[in-house]
């Protein structure tokens, strides 16, 4: 791509990436969001209108790893809202490319979107004093991406590369592989800005804010089309290797309302308007995703909000399999009945079942709710609480046994004095 005159409109920098790229792809000017751990185990999408999502699966800190967790149940959650999944990994190799090697041995195996989707290098940080040898290292991780089946990318931001890589050399060997971020500030961005368009040759999706919507997510534009390799019509290929997470999205994007059942992970769909009540339902509900934790007629009643929607307001984000290693028991709540009365029957204690059950009141249960029991492992590492009115990070520290430090770096929270009421957090 040619460089551009800042001012330029968007109509004329869709025409010279289409121009550049050669026939138009239908991906042209769809927008989407990437990912990592910090955006929970299913992601989340800013408007209707993403079609894709690009997650972290793990990366490299100078050789040391650190795998993210919820790669796959984000992979089946794009993918099982229609969305098209596409992978990065963190790749802070600096100018060696022994450490590339290792990295890519390390993660090239364990991609889970299909064959010729995007697996991305996320060059951003460490780079060495030698562009030579940072420009060497990502080429040769490229080329493994390449020779494993899949469309590799460049990602980090214009300075960035300009001070430490020499990206020519990239965009020679892999045309139009850059994925280029640029903000022109922190507000509020739902559609790029050009003006502030990082010009330079090769890019194929601009990543044009990290405050898509309020709070904070990845905005991207793909400027090629590049977001449809590995879909054709917009369906997952079929992959030459066990791809689970692929799979389990393609069986939950086939969940039909009727079918939506106790224990499956839902989303609330950005069309849905109103809860079951009638109530508004505000545009933050619908970017989080949700246990359903009973169904009545067509109604569902969601966790953490505790609010019923309409079955076909919600789209299902995984089968309900992921969680069902343990030893799952329900009990329906009779009048009289206590959670501490439950819990002594199954052998634990009423925090348990009020962690479990998303209950910020264990006083107060209702004839005819339903109490589930996850024994065994799953229900062990399954650990959740929801932030209530009055908590502080350092309170709820306390009460679940650990530390602020440590509930802070695992819910990617960057100011401890920062939570809110309704919050999950993971311990």
């Amino acid at each position: 791509m040619k460089k551009l005159i800042k001012k330029a409109a968007i109509v004329m920098v869709a025409f010279f990436v289409v121009a550049a790229s050669g026939p138009v792809f239908a991906a042209v000017g769809d927008q989407g969001v990437d990912w990592s751990k910090y955006n929970g185990d299913y992601g989340n999408f800013g408007y209707d209108h993403d079609k894709f999502a690009i997650a972290q699966i793990g990366g490299t800190y100078g050789g040391s790893f650190v795998d993210q967790a919820t790669y796959s149940t984000q992979v089946a959650s794009a993918i099982a809202q229609g969305k098209r999944a596409h992978t990065y990994i963190w790749y802070q190799v600096g100018g060696s490319q022994e450490v590339a090697k290792a990295a890519l041995d390390r993660y090239l195996p364990k991609i889970q979107t299909p064959k010729n989707s995007i697996v991305a290098l996320d060059y951003e940080s460490g780079a060495s004093g030698d562009k030579q040898a940072n420009t060497d290292a990502i080429l040769y991780g490229m080329r493994r991406v390449k020779a494993a089946g899949y469309t590799p990318m460049y990602y980090s931001y214009k300075p960035y590369t300009l001070a430490n890589v020499n990206y020519k050399q990239i965009i020679k060997d892999f045309p139009n592989s850059l994925w280029i971020a640029a903000y022109p500030n922190y507000e509020v961005t739902p559609v790029p800005n050009y003006s502030f368009f990082p010009s330079m040759d090769g890019i194929s999706v601009f990543q044009f804010t990290s405050t898509y919507v309020a709070g904070g997510l990845d905005g991207n534009v793909d400027l090629t089309g590049i977001t449809d390799k590995g879909y054709e019509n917009g369906n997952p290929t079929k992959p030459d290797t066990d791809t689970p997470a692929t799979d389990e999205g393609k069986d939950a994007n086939e969940v039909t309302p009727s079918e939506i059942q106790e224990g499956m992970t839902v989303t609330i769909k950005f069309s849905a308007t109103n809860y079951s009540t009638g109530q508004a339902i505000p545009k933050w509900v619908k970017e989080n995703s949700y246990k359903v934790l009973q169904k009545s007629g067509n109604k569902v009643l969601l966790d953490n909000i505790m609010s019923w929607v309409a079955a076909n307001d919600v789209q299902a984000i995984d089968t309900g399999g992921s969680n069902s290693t343990g030893n799952t028991q329900t009990h329906i709540v009779q009048s009289g009945d206590t959670l501490s009365g439950i819990a002594s029957n199954w052998g634990t204690n009423w925090q348990e079942l009020a962690r479990q059950n998303s209950l910020s009141n264990p006083n107060i249960i209702y004839t005819g709710q339903v109490i589930r029991f996850t024994g065994g492992q799953s229900g062990a590492t399954a650990r959740t609480y929801t932030v209530r009115s009055g908590d502080n990070l350092s309170s709820i520290a306390i009460r679940l046994g650990t530390t602020v430090q440590s509930l802070a770096s695992l819910n990617g929270i960057l100011n401890p004095d920062l939570i809110y009421a309704g919050q999950t957090l993971r311990h």
